[in-house]
């Protein structure tokens, strides 16, 4: 045997044994490292951690709630140059390896071997996919091992497309984007089908080092990389020379940009998000993938919005202007090379308004530079309302001129109206507002205060305040159960209470102060006469009347149990105030207030509301299948409450309140089916009104969360009625007026308004009036008042309490 065939065969031999070694440590590390690795199951039912996006009932994003922003897409919906940078970037032989690039994987051996580092390559996509699905980014042998194994283990449960489309949306790609859909609304603010060349190039670079060649953070290293992945595509002949050199020459066109939320509702998101927290626990509410639908109406939101900002710049003109931020002296520029915009960002811009430097002051007009780098101008009628305030009822005296108001380097807020830009400043008191469906409680829009940054606190569903008259409605509601008609007379008269449950004497006044003698039920309500609601408390007893009123969904420890609670004395929140007033506009049921519609991930349905509907069960629809739960109606009937009758009643009374009593500026809509009551609290410390129609009911409130006095006059129909009409008047346009047909076992007569007395058509005086049949005046072929009390009667039998 030759010595070259002897030596040939040693080799051999040698490499032999070299090899046996290195698969017999390959298959000790398996056995090692195997049980740890994930398993076949969960290989192919990986879940990427995807937010909690909340959205209108339209399907208009509202927020999004997580660390990672990531919006799942299909391979198919990839542009091709994009997957072609991504293979040409990271692994060109994605398409030929079985998980493991072993060519690769020589080279970063023959480095690990010249170094002694592990260093970079042999990474091929399917194992950056391990790495990131299952693995950390410590550079230790043992995890490249298993990144190794378990690579190995993906490329045999899963094909390479499903590999391909797990990566792309697996992928981190900096400024907390994850997935190739992220990065182009985080970088470029656009799908991926709207991206140029050099944008996919741009992308397709980060995964290496998503914070080395972001090109926000590093405008020079992006544009290095994005160079070496064009070049590489080049190489591939994926792009030809001409559109290659095109693409080189692109500007860097990145920057930072935020999920567009098409719809302003914050306090909303966060009553979902608070939502689904409660019921998927936090970690699996933010990465589940899970799309909450509510029952917001987009437009009705911003409608409420809008007019809740307007109330409460009205209340604030009304009470003078509390001077400017600040005064900035003219900007040198060789002195300050901050330019004057970025000066005045600084300043707090809550609910929406523009902050600005005062340049020149005309007679009647001020020119203002903004932060937004405009110069507007704001004319007299902007600024003619800025008397100096000197406290919650005192002004200064009317403004002559714009310099009795403002001058030169001001920093003022501002806010822009249909017709003009207004010299503004933030409301000192807050609002809220909540608008549901009557006939079945669904939530149509809420407020929850004048600004969400400024005050997360939500007023709309947890401000507990005292309602005043605006509770009204629910005592005359007892009443009607109790017997009385609308046209029981009252006796409005001073009155006195010794009663041990207010330790004190109480002389209660109606709010004008003046007393009017015996008055119909209907007229008491529309006047909002406060001592015939508490003769009428009295009569029915406040025991019973609070029994009553718990149906409408109220906690007995809010209804405090004396005679105060005739002028409204309980808390509610603007929420239970809208449902109770809902019975009166649904016919007599309880609904239960919703706001979460449903709720999807991956595409399925995995909750659906079950709402009460007004509607006895006979008249609900059938029940049918729901792949988010058994087998049912799509609602279920509401409680019935109070009759029908009653409700019908009290919505004809509460109509009157609008079209001839304290809610009368409401009659600017020009509709005749609206029916409310106005609210205000001893010391104007809370305003009211709430309202509705068969289509919504809503609620508004004005007041300071810490109980200070809005200021005299400002009662619910001057401080929170005019929000409500703002909103409403915008919320039902388009919506057909609608009234309930009156129900069986009504009838209308002619009365005498100043006894409540049957009369007859020769009267000039007389009015109609609906009764119950049962319970038509005395005089008439009905059976009478129904109250044989020993309580003194007018010459006309009708009892005066």
């Amino acid at each position: 045997m030759s010595r070259i065939l002897k030596r040939s065969l040693q080799l051999l031999a040698g490499l032999s044994a070299l090899a046996l070694s290195a698969a017999g440590v390959l298959v000790a590390a398996y056995m090692v490292l195997a049980p740890g690795l994930p398993s076949v199951e969960q290989v192919r039912n990986v879940q990427l951690q995807v937010p909690l996006r909340v959205y209108t009932a339209e399907g208009k994003l509202i927020d999004e709630f997580g660390e990672r922003w990531r919006t799942p897409v299909q391979l198919d919906d990839v542009p091709d140059t994009l997957i072609q940078a991504f293979l040409a970037a990271e692994d060109r032989r994605f398409r030929q390896h079985p998980g493991v690039d072993y060519q690769g994987l020589m080279r970063a051996v023959w480095y690990l071997v010249r170094t002694g580092e592990i260093g970079p390559g042999g990474s091929t996509i399917t194992m950056q996919l391990a790495r990131n699905l299952f693995l950390t980014r410590e550079q230790t042998y043992i995890r490249k091992i298993r990144e190794i194994f378990l690579a190995l283990r993906i490329e045999r449960e899963l094909d390479k497309d499903t590999i391909l489309e797990l990566y792309l949306n697996k992928i981190f790609l900096g400024q907390r984007a994850y997935g190739v859909q992220a990065a182009a609304e985080v970088y470029y603010g656009r799908s991926l089908s709207d991206l140029t060349l050099a944008e996919q190039a741009m992308i397709a670079g980060l995964p290496k080092a998503p914070s080395t060649w972001n090109p926000i953070a590093s405008q020079p290293s992006a544009l290095q990389r994005r160079a070496y992945v064009l070049g590489r595509m080049r190489a591939e002949g994926f792009i030809d020379e001409a559109r290659y050199q095109e693409a080189m020459e692109a500007p860097v066109t990145a920057r930072r940009h935020r999920r567009d939320r098409e719809v302003s509702a914050p306090y909303v998101a966060e009553m979902a998000r608070q939502w689904a927290v409660d019921r998927y626990g936090a970690e699996q509410a933010y990465t589940g993938g899970y799309r909450v639908f509510t029952t917001i109406s987009a437009e009705r939101q911003a409608h409420a919005r809008a007019a809740v900002r307007r109330g409460l710049h009205a209340y604030d003109e009304r009470h003078g202007y509390r001077g400017p931020l600040d005064n900035l002296e003219p900007v040198d520029a060789e002195v300050d090379e901050t330019p004057l915009f970025e000066r005045l960002a600084a300043y707090p811009r809550p609910g929406g308004l523009q902050t600005g430097r005062v340049q020149s002051v005309d007679e009647r007009s001020v020119e203002v530079f903004t932060a937004e780098g405009e110069v507007v101008t704001i004319p007299w009628g902007g600024l003619s309302w800025a008397r100096p305030h000197l406290g919650r009822n005192a002004l200064g005296r009317n403004p002559d001129v714009a310099g009795d108001i403002l001058t030169e380097g001001d920093v003022i807020h501002l806010r822009q109206t249909d017709s003009e830009w207004r010299l503004a400043q933030v409301p000192e008191p807050q609002a809220a507002l909540i608008s549901l469906a009557p006939e079945d409680g669904r939530m149509e829009a809420v407020i929850g205060g004048y600004d969400f940054a400024d005050s997360r606190f939500n007023r709309a569903t947890q401000a507990r305040r005292q309602p005043g008259s605006a509770f009204k409605p629910l005592v005359y509601s007892a009443a009607l159960e109790a017997g009385m008609t609308p046209a029981t007379l009252i006796n409005d008269a001073p009155v006195v209470f010794s009663d041990a449950a207010l330790e004190s004497v109480w002389r209660p006044e109606n709010y004008s102060g003046r007393v009017f003698g015996p008055t119909r039920l209907r007229e008491s309500l529309i006047h909002s006469r406060n001592l015939v609601s508490i003769r009428v408390l009295r009569e029915i007893g406040v025991g019973r009347a609070i029994d009553h009123m718990k149906r409408y969904g109220l906690s007995e420890e809010a209804l405090p149990a004396n005679l105060s609670l005739a002028l409204g004395s309980g808390s509610l929140t603007p929420l239970e105030l809208a449902r109770a007033y809902a019975v009166f506009a649904n016919g007599g049921y309880l609904v239960e207030p919703y706001f979460i519609d449903r709720v999807e991930q991956t595409g399925k349905p995995v909750y659906e509301a079950y709402p009460t509907r007004a509607a006895d069960p006979g008249d609900m629809p059938p029940a049918a299948a729901s792949e988010a739960g058994p087998l049912r109606p799509a609602a279920r009937p509401a409680e019935r409450i109070i009759s029908e009758r009653d409700a019908w009643q009290m919505r004809s009374m509460l109509e009157d309140v609008v079209t001839s009593g304290t809610a009368r500026s409401a009659r600017r809509l020009g509709r005749s089916d609206l029916a409310g009551k106005t609210g205000t609290t001893n010391e104007q410390i809370d305003a009211w009104f709430a309202g509705f129609n068969s289509a919504l009911v809503t609620s508004a409130w004005v007041g300071f969360d810490e109980l200070e006095t809005l200021g005299q006059f400002e009662t619910g129909s001057r401080a929170a009625l005019p929000i409500w009409t703002d909103f409403m008047g915008r919320a039902l346009s388009g919506v057909p007026e609608a009234q309930p047909s009156r129900p069986d076992g009504l009838v209308t007569v002619r009365i005498d308004p100043e006894t409540g007395n049957l009369t007859g058509s020769h009267d000039t005086s007389a009015i109609f009036e609906t009764f119950r049949e049962e319970y038509l005046p005395a005089g008439s072929t009905g059976n009478g008042s129904g109250d044989e009390s020993d309580n003194a009667r007018g010459s006309d039998g009708q009892p005066i309490f």
